[in-house]
């Protein structure tokens, strides 16, 4: 077998691929090899129409958006390689004031961005596109810098520069597996049996990318369609540059393309294609022509140009094009094996991504972090059910026709449902329950008392679910409600060694005696938050970890990554095993005495304490915490036993006048106490001193911690920025997050998450805004704030106490 040897190794020769190795090199990355199993840009890239748009849809997102308006014009001067790169406006169409107030929120992000983005009525449209329909259209977004390129020669371009800058780039080279040793990526043997050894992997191979990380265990769900455009005969007095159009209802995207228009959609119905159904050695592959099924399409299309009426059709499009179950790509480090990093399913959005995904990607390899937030787009957040076939195959054609379809708060996914399930399931049906999926789980969002509840009725003003959650949230303050939070994440850590590991992982001290519960965070070596939790101390040398049900694989791998040779740790997933019971409530005390023979009273079971007890003769595990900021019990139950606890608390409930609550009450509540949420309000760029939630960190403690080093430093220069918790002063506004905050005519920051809070009838939200050097806390929250919401300005005051219960008199109760 012929052996090599390179650093990193890109498999996928497409714009994702090609762009991720140039930017390795550019980083100062040698020893990189590129592997495409056919020829360059000959799977998804060639085909793909060319749309540059860096305007999305969060803050996040738009930032590497963004980055193609300055890569791709220095690639060109670079390499010499024309791109066929120009600006040329573009319009989103709004054919209802819905969709204005969507656009309106999704401009803010281009603000804070530096894009220049407007709104024009129908007649200024027409002026700059005279051949458009604005019959139907109320308003429309438009963005200067939205723009086009030619696929294929940005694809020759990225290749170009890389190769400049050493990196080897080969073609007809399939790979036929990636070799893993210990849980972590060895090397990769191609067709020919060559072995090449690598420290790293970069999966950007697209359409193949699902099966072939499937090979190791790693999650890449992906699902491939059928993705069709066409392209008109030469079209006379087409504007001069010719803007992009995004016709939203219609679920079209227009471009100009040498005088004719290239008109493709995000279709309701996609036609599902297996890549494993044609021969792999095909490249520039084209599916057949399917006029029936893009009718409803060319119907659209003529409704908005109707000169296509008299126009004819030069060429059809149908080549196949990967789609994520929510449309987001996947990018980052697998959790499934270390140093195994994709980057895959951009959902027909490869080239307009490719500049700013490359150097992320990059940059992710090399520090170990992206350089921004992206838990968004990061491959940890997919449970490996989302890669089930069949899953896949039911969520995809929701997610293709999400690409362009209203972008509702708070929507849910119809299809791909009741995949996971917790043992209360069945008796959150029976209560009323009206289900959301989050992280894969079905959660109640609120419980119905009648049929006109049990809909979610979408809206960009007040939601139809407000006062059912307030009626849940001013139960669960006046007596005693139910919450599922099965769906947490569970992982006992144990061992000899578990006490010095948890040290050093946790920037709190963990060296409590056994019973004690602490609230604490995980850092990088920045002293950014990872992750979010709750640590109870079991005995002596074993912890139970619980964190948010989103982050479940990202925890895992996180903690797996830390334990250094030789350690006696332990690491082991209990999240399926048992469900977990929130009973909370000024009442939740009183009711449990009635199903117990323990002594839950304020003396023996203290606050942030864990006990072994017995509910209605089932053995358990209660935690005295709660995020809903009550008196309350988490009950951790073995999962075939939580169905006859859930229901002989319901029954015991009723004379406390008991309610079942769900995940909307719990979110109205937990901000009325200022509690945060991973993902949202903090993050890896994110330190305790940033969130405030320096009070969880402990400098003096036996062994230092990971990232005390960073924290130190801040400690001493001081923080720029700070997370802040606002009280909008708005008759019930919908806050979602990354609104622009402004301090007079200064842009100084954005909301990170928001809503109602039901006990208060206050409308809250957190935010973080920067902080000029010198100014103390106290000054920060005296400032003169106001949010943005859908380009409307409300004043809002920084508190400096949650608005409920802020002693925490209730909750210790």
């Amino acid at each position: 077998m012929k052996q090599e040897s390179y650093k990193h190794v890109v498999i996928g020769g497409g714009v994702i691929g090609l762009s991720t190795a140039y930017h390795l090199a550019r980083h100062g990355c040698t020893e990189v090899l590129l592997l495409e199993q056919n020829e360059l840009a000959s799977g998804t890239s060639w085909h793909a129409a060319g749309i540059v748009g860096p305007l999305r849809a969060t803050m996040n997102l738009t930032h590497i958006a963004k980055y193609a308006l300055t890569l791709i014009p220095e690639l060109e001067q670079e390499t010499g390689q024309q791109t066929g790169y120009k600006q040329t406006g573009g319009f989103w169409l709004a054919e209802s004031e819905d969709r204005l107030i969507e656009l309106k929120r999704i401009k803010a992000m281009g603000d804070m961005n530096g894009l220049h983005a407007r709104f024009f009525d129908s007649a200024a449209v027409r002026e700059r596109f005279p051949l458009l329909n604005v019959s139907d259209v109320v308003g429309a977004l438009w963005v200067d810098e939205d723009g086009q390129v030619n696929p294929y020669d940005l694809c020759m371009a990225y290749a170009k520069g890389a190769r400049t800058r050493g990196v080897e780039i080969r073609e007809q080279a399939r790979v036929q597996r990636v070799d893993i040793v210990d849980g972590a990526v060895r090397g990769v043997v191609l067709e020919d049996e060559t072995y090449v050894r690598c420290d790293t992997v970069i999966n950007c191979a697209g359409l193949w990318a699902r099966d072939l990380g499937e090979q190791n265990g790693v999650c890449i769900p992906l699902q491939a369609v059928e993705h069709m455009y066409v392209v008109t005969e030469p079209i006379p007095d087409l504007p001069k540059p010719c803007p992009l159009v995004r016709d939203m209802k219609g679920a079209l995207y227009i471009k100009e393309d040498a005088g004719r228009l290239v008109i493709g959609t995000f279709e309701s119905n996609a036609r599902l294609w297996d890549w494993r159904s044609v021969d792999p050695d095909r490249s520039f592959l084209e599916l057949p022509e399917n006029w029936d099924h893009l009718e409803p399409m060319l119907q659209a299309a003529q409704h908005r140009i109707p000169c296509l009426d008299d126009t004819g059709l030069q060429h059809f499009m149908n080549g196949p094009e990967s789609f994520t179950p929510d449309t987001k790509q996947v990018m980052g480090e697998s959790p499934q094996v270390r140093n195994y990093f994709v980057a895959a399913g951009l959902n027909s959005l490869g080239i307009m991504s490719s500049p700013g995904v490359g150097k992320a990607m990059a940059t992710w390899v090399v520090d170990g972090t992206p350089g921004t937030d992206l838990w968004e787009v990061d491959v940890a957040r997919f449970d490996p059910v989302y890669a089930d076939t069949a899953f896949l195959k039911a969520r995809t054609q929701e997610a293709v026709a999400n690409q362009l379809d209203m972008h509702w708060p708070f929507k849910q996914y119809k299809s791909g449902r009741n995949v996971k399930q917790s043992a209360l399931y069945p008796a959150h049906v029976n209560a009323g329950a009206v289900f959301g999926a989050t992280a894969g789980w079905e959660r109640p969002l609120w419980f119905a008392h009648d049929e006109v509840e049990t809909e979610l009725v979408n809206s960009y003003g007040a939601q139809n679910w407000w006062p059912y959650a307030k009626r849940e949230a001013r139960m669960t303050a006046d007596a005693v409600a139910l919450y599922e939070l099965s769906p947490f994440s569970k992982i006992l850590i144990e061992g000899a060694d578990a006490l010095p590991f948890l040290q050093r992982m946790c920037c709190s001290d963990m060296d409590v005696d056994p019973g004690r519960v602490v609230y604490t965070l995980m850092l990088n070596a920045h002293g950014g938050i990872e992750t979010e939790l709750t640590v109870t101390r079991l005995s002596e040398s074993a912890y139970c970890m619980v964190s948010a049900a989103a982050t479940r694989y990202k925890d895992l791998a996180w903690l797996n990554r830390h334990v250094s040779e030789g350690e006696a740790v332990t690491i082991t997933d209990h999240t399926e095993q048992q469900a977990v019971i929130g009973v909370m409530g000024p009442a939740s005390r009183d009711l449990l005495k009635g199903l117990t023979a323990s002594d839950v009273s304020k003396q023996a079971f203290a606050f942030a304490t864990s006990q072994a007890i017995e509910v209605a003769s089932c053995p358990l595990r209660a935690v005295r915490v709660s995020f809903v900021g009550e008196l309350g019990f988490e009950l951790y139950v073995d999962a075939d036993r939580a169905a006859s606890v859930y229901r002989a608390l319901s029954d015991a409930g009723q004379a406390y006048g008991l309610i079942h609550a769900g995940l909307f009450s719990m979110e109205g509540c937990r901000l009325e106490k200022g509690y945060h949420h991973w993902g949202h309000d903090i993050g890896p760029q994110d330190t305790p001193l940033h969130a405030g939630l320096g009070f969880t960190v402990n400098y003096d403690k036996s062994s230092a911690f990971l990232g005390q080093e960073a924290l130190l430093r801040q400690r001493e220069t001081g923080v720029d920025r700070r997370l802040l918790l606002f009280q909008v002063e708005a008759e019930e506004p919908l806050l979602l997050h990354d609104e622009p905050i402004f301090r007079g005519r200064e842009r100084v920051g954005l909301t990170t998450s928001g809503g109602l809070g039901f006990r208060t009838d206050l409308a809250l939200c957190f935010g973080m805004v920067t902080k000029p050097d010198g100014m103390t806390l106290n000054e920060l929250r005296s400032e003169a704030f106001e949010i943005e919401l859908a380009g409307k300005r409300y004043a809002m005051a920084a508190l400096s106490d949650p608005p409920y219960d802020p002693q925490g008199i209730r909750l210790r109760g």
